[in-house]
This record gives structure tokens, sequence and C-alpha cells, in this order.
């Protein structure tokens, strides 16, 4: 087995980032003339093969990794001969966490940033575009892999044993209790997906919700379920960007839609928010988190997501999310990190996806199957050895919208637990 030196050797750049970044298991690289490099400790951790096919491909991936790593993986020049891409993405990032608290860690990010001063603000159209890049996808994709709820976001895994659909029907439990509701709210549901949170809703609390999106194809899903499941008197669905809702609410949802609000509009967002809440009203915003704010030099934007996936998306920290509610003049009520969760979510996402992978290669083709496996997987990368977390922040406008302690949050979720108890919340 070639030792640490005759590694670089045969791959200069990249042999001198990945003992840093392995810690676990190990990876061996065959480069395109055939020759064999490995790192990582070894031992019992996972062993992961992967074949490089381009002589110039381990300085891109040296350069700009996940970009590279992704394209590769994608056009079949980088391929998996022993493990899968999710396994690979794993073992060669979990030193990624001390790596990102060193020095030397900022140069390539602070590098790429400077291409991110360039790229256009998040407008009404280009938001429009945007959203349908990722949404306007055939329904039956998203029947490959997610819940029978289509939740696209973190789902609450309150024990860790949870099914996918119990830990997605926990967390709009958790949200619920949490958004303090009852037949007389209106809800305002900003980014509803396919409707089942705005249904949900209505059926355990008797509140009426109006959802909004973007998408074309989400619309008509969302109609189609509130009238499948008789609600459709008190969940209503339109296509419209939050910023030309006139309407006030005594609740404001949103669930994985702030990551589309781009950085140069948080401050408009918050604002919004706050023009829309009632006096009283209160607001609960669940959205990806990174632990690296904007200000941090060794913040960047994932360029194959971007690309790829969700093109103009930006994760925030809490560091950039907190001063722009503030700005707004929204008091911050309540706090939640959920950090491991939404990896177990997209571990249950890339199980499922690769169960029915042959149906998705017959609907979608072989190159997208690559490119959503790619992104499922780098995605809990970011989750498990990154510095990705899924934060809840609760925001009202009077001080008093709230009980003085956390402790009605579990009340509440208690009484969602047996179908018998679930009315009450309305009327509590």
């Amino acid at each position: 087995m070639p030792g640490k030196d005759q590694s670089r050797a045969s791959l200069p750049l990249l042999g001198a980032l990945l003992p840093d970044l392995i810690r676990v298991g190990e990876l061996t690289i065959i480069d395109a003339r055939g020759g064999r490099s490995r790192f990582g400790p070894g031992g019992s951790g996972p062993k992961v093969v992967i074949r490089l096919h381009d002589r110039l491909l381990p300085i891109r991936l040296a350069l700009d990794p996940m970009l590279a790593t992704g394209e590769a993986y994608m056009d079949g020049s980088l391929t998996v001969e022993q493990g899968d891409v999710r396994d690979f993405l794993l073992v060669a990032t979990t030193g990624l966490e001390s790596v990102h608290r060193t020095r030397s860690s900022w140069v390539i990010p602070t590098l790429l940033r400077l291409g991110e001063r360039l790229t256009p603000a998040n407008g009404r159209r280009r938001a429009r575009r945007n959203v349908e890049h990722h949404y306007d996808l055939p329904p039956e994709l998203y029947d490959l892999f997610l819940d029978r709820d289509h939740l696209y976001s973190c789902a609450y895994f309150r024990t860790g044993s949870e099914s996918l659909e119990e830990a997605q029907q926990a967390k709009m439990q958790h949200i619920m209790a949490k958004l303090l509701l009852g037949p007389d709210k209106r809800v305002l549901d900003i980014g509803c997906g396919w409707g089942a949170l705005a249904t949900t809703i209505v059926e355990e609390t008797g509140a009426s919700v109006t959802g909004l999106t973007l998408s074309a194809e989400q619309l008509a899903s969302a109609n189609a379920r509130a009238q499948r499941r008789h609600v459709a008197d008190k969940a209503q669905f339109v296509l419209r960007d939050y910023r030309d809702e006139q309407e006030r609410y005594d609740r404001i949802v949103s669930v994985g839609m702030l990551e589309h609000v781009g950085r140069h509009h948080l401050d408009a967002y918050f604002s919004k928010v706050a023009g829309l809440l009632e006096e009283d009203g209160v607001g609960l915003i669940h959205s990806i988190g990174s632990a690296i704010g904007a200000s941090d030099p060794r913040a960047s934007k994932d360029r194959w997501m971007d690309r790829y996936i969700f093109p103009g998306g930006y994760i925030p920290a809490l560091s950039d999310v907190m001063p722009a509610a503030e700005r707004a003049g929204l008091w911050i009520t309540d706090v939640e990190v959920l950090r491991l969760h939404y990896a177990e979510t997209l571990r249950c996402w890339w199980e499922r996806f690769q169960a029915r992978r042959g149906e998705a290669a017959a609907l979608m083709g072989e190159r997208f199957c690559r490119m959503w496996e790619f992104y499922l997987a780098s995605a809990e990368t970011g989750f498990r050895n990154g510095r990705l977390m899924v934060f809840q922040l609760q925001l009202s406008r009077s001080r008093e919208a709230v009980p003085l302690t956390r402790d009605y949050i579990a009340e509440a979720e208690g009484r969602f637990e047996t179908p018998a108890g679930r009315r009450r919340v309305g009327a509590a």
C-alpha cells in the first residue's frame, strides 16, 4: 500500500488536501493512468474506491471540490467502484469540521465568493424561474422518495426510530404547537409546497389557511389535495410571490422557503412578514441554516447545488437572519436548532430513491439519476459532516404574544398524540 508521500506524488493537489479530510475509513483513488492512492486510517471504517477517468480531473477536484465532483459524477468521469456515491462523500468529509476551523480552508472559498457578487438578485421573475427549475419537475419523481404527504423538508425524529411518515407527522405537530392555533385563526403559509401542512392545520385545528407558491405543479397538487380531503373551503392556494401578499394574518408559517429568498432580500423578507402579521400575531420560520455566517471568510455558495438543483438559493446563518428580523421590529420569541434531523431525513430519501432507481431512470434518464443521487448524498454530507443544520425561529410583533415558558409546546404536542385528542388543540 502506498504511503502518504506516494499518494501525494501521484495526486499532488488532492494528496495535500485529503489526509485532513478523511478521518474515518479509507478512500482509494484510481487515477486515469491506473495508479492507486489510499487515504484515511482504514481500520473498521467504510472502504471506498473511486476511479478518475480524466487526467485533469484531480486538479479540478482540488480547486473547486463540490462543483467538479458533482459534474464528474454526473458525466461519468468519476465512478465509484466500491461502495456508492453516498459512502464516498461521507468518508471524504469526515474531517470537514476540523478543516473548517483552520485558516487554510479560507483561501478557495474566499476566491469563490468574489463571483457571488455578480449573481443576480432574486427578483420576482428570477424567483419564479428558480422555483420552476426544481419544483415543476414531474410529480412522479417526488412520488419515488418522499413520504405519502409529499413533505419536502426536514422531518422531526423525536426518538430516532420513527419511520419517515411518522417523523414528518411529528414535524407538523411540532410546528402547529408553536403556532398556538385555533379555529378563529387566519394563517398564511409562505411556500406551501404540495399543501400538506396547510390542509393538516385545517383538519387538526379548524384554522383557515392561505398557501402561497410559485410552482404551478405544486399549486395544482395542493388544490387537488384540499378537494380530496374536503377542506377546500378553508385551505386555499394561490400562485403568488410573498412580496405581493396584502392581507394581514394571525399566524404566518414558512417551511423550507427562506433558503430561496437570497441574502440580499433578508431585510425585505422579514419586513414583509412583520407587515403581514397582526399585532398579536405569531410567525414560525423553519429553514436550513449554516453555522458559518455571510461575513465569515470561509463562507461560500455550493456552486454545484446552485447550478443544478437550487438556482438562486442561499443558506442563511442565524447571524444573518436574526439581525434582519430585529431590524424589522420583530420579537424573536423562540429559537430551536435541529442538528441531525435533516441528515436522517435525507438518509430516508436516499434509501427510497435507490429502492426505486430503475423507475427514476425510466422517467428522467440515467444522467438525471446520477445528478439526483449526488444531490441527496451531498446534502446529507453537509448535515452530518459539514456546517449545516435546521433552525425554527418563532417571531411576533408583541412580547406578550406567546406564553412565558416553552411548556405549552410539549403540552400541545401531547394533545396531538391520539386521534381523540387532536381536535382539542383547536380549542386550547
